[in-house]
């Protein structure tokens, strides 16, 4: 999405990377992306962003006009804005794949790279990551309400800026979307694009009626007619039978949308007209700020709606603005060629992060339904067969027993080496298409749009007694 981003970043990272380099400090160091807590006070986050990362580590560079910049500032030197002149990112990345149903505390993703490299891809890879996750978890929480309805994205004029609409359509078709109104998200991203007609076309001509025969006569297999602009349930619904009566007869279809008004009633009463008067066939859509809790309510209450289209609440995130994403150094390179793990500690046990190079593996039972994470160090031998007892992340004294299940996955894999782009991006429609294997996969409990069930994330044995090593070390009450 963004192919020259080397400026897109918090001005201390480059300030600190410049200390990195007049230091001599070329070692390499691993940094785990994850984040605290699930939005919308959810069960689940889903995955995206990762593509969009990869291209635009692979094209990260910094060009004549943005060494100018800088060097205005005042604040680098010579050399450093020198070494900046021929910077490519050159590290490595391990990565769950996007669409995958994911939970707070796991590392979504690792880097592996000098620390000046992964200090200055920091704001620029949780910008991305943190805003398409959020928006991919808005979604699907819609595409579950709705009973795995027809999702149509219509963010693009509530949308955060230009680049923010596209992110979000992306975001959106990843999370269960079936098509956006943004044209150039549509041709970008290869999304189906759709779109019904706005009143100023209605009021645009003498009355209603001429309108919707207008729009019918150019468009006659994708007409879904805007019912609301005078009277709904008085001339909009009879103007709409009447124009949908002539195209069936001409073997088309139309529809009708609904933008304002109390839905469930409307629709009822829009179905029952439509069905009375001979056109089963056309289909209801409906919109105007609606959110996960409206269309749960309107299914819940058997409203007979069939495409949701929703924008506001959909491409900002509603009541919840951000993912709590954060980017923190798991190890460092030490000496003799390896890695000393570290550790950020916190007194708020949420903030102290786990330590040392991680990989995460995902258990199910044998209906191939998740149970539960576990984070352990990349090194330890997790094997098939064997008992694992998972502890808790932040707290100490709880953890239980896993003994019975049908496999595992490790999640974390190789896509970047040496700052190319190592395995096949997929299609969108593939990446759509794991979120809705996922989901469906996934505990029923744990997808309540109210009050979910919390998923297990635990850490290793391993993990564990590190970590409280650590504690024991920067919280010690010895003077």
């Amino acid at each position: 999405m963004t192919p020259n981003a080397a400026l897109l970043t918090d001005l201390y990272e480059l300030t600190m990377m410049q200390g990195y380099f007049e230091y001599g400090m070329h070692h390499r160091a691993v940094f785990d992306m994850f984040f605290r807590r699930q939005p919308f006070d959810g069960g689940f986050s889903v995955f995206a962003g990762l593509e969009d990362l990869l291209r635009t580590l692979e094209n990260l560079r910094f060009y004549p006009d943005d060494l100018e910049y800088l060097d205005s500032l005042g604040l680098f030197d010579r050399n450093f804005l020198d070494y900046l002149a021929t910077f490519r990112f050159t590290g490595d990345i391990c990565s769950m794949s996007e669409g995958t149903v994911v939970f707070p505390h796991e590392p979504l993703l690792r880097v592996h790279t000098t620390i000046m490299e992964a200090q200055l891809i920091e704001s620029m890879l949780l910008n991305i990551i943190n805003f398409q996750t959020l928006i991919a978890t808005k979604t699907a929480r819609m595409y579950l309400a709705s009973g795995g309805g027809t999702i149509a994205e219509f963010g693009l004029r509530r949308a955060q800026g230009w680049d923010g609409a596209l992110s979000a359509s992306r975001a959106a078709f990843i999370g269960g979307a079936s098509s956006t109104s943004n044209t150039l998200a549509g041709k970008r991203f290869r999304i189906p694009v759709t779109g019904t007609m706005a009143h100023s076309w209605i009021m645009a001509f003498e009355n209603e009626r001429t309108a919707f025969e207008r729009y019918a006569r150019l468009y006659p297999d994708r007409t879904t007619f805007l019912i609301d602009t005078y009277d709904t349930l008085g001339s909009g619904i009879d103007n709409a039978i009447a124009v949908g009566k002539t195209l069936q007869a001409q073997g088309h279809s139309a529809g009708v949308r609904l933008d304002s008004g109390d839905i469930e009633y409307l629709s009822k009463e829009v179905r029952r007209r439509l069905d009375a008067a001979g056109l089963p066939e056309m289909r209801i859509a409906v919109s105007n700020e609606l959110d996960e809790s409206i269309i749960h309510q309107l299914v819940n209450n058997d409203s007979p709606i069939d495409v949701w289209g929703v924008g506001t609440q959909l491409v900002t995130g509603g009541g919840d603005s951000s993912l709590t994403g954060v980017y923190k150094l798991a190890a460092k390179e030490n000496g003799g060629g390896g890695f000393t793990p570290t550790m950020k500690v916190s007194d708020n046990p949420e903030k102290s992060t786990n330590p040392g190079i991680k990989q995460v593996y995902r258990f199910y039972d044998a209906g191939s339904v998740p149970i539960a994470d576990y984070i352990s160090l990349d090194d330890e031998a997790v094997q098939p067969g064997t008992g694992y007892t998972f502890y808790h992340p932040a707290v100490d004294y709880r953890k239980f027993r896993l003994e019975r299940y049908d496999r595992f996955e490790a999640l974390l894999k190789p896509v970047m080496k040496d700052g190319k782009i190592v395995t096949e991006q997929p299609e969108l429609e593939t990446i759509r298409a794991n979120t809705l294997g996922e989901l469906d996969r996934l505990g029923e409990t744990y997808k309540r749009i109210i009050n979910p069930h919390i998923y297990k994330v635990s850490i290793s044995r391993q993990i564990k007694q590190l970590k409280q090593s650590f504690l024991r070390q920067y919280l010690s009450d010895d003077e």
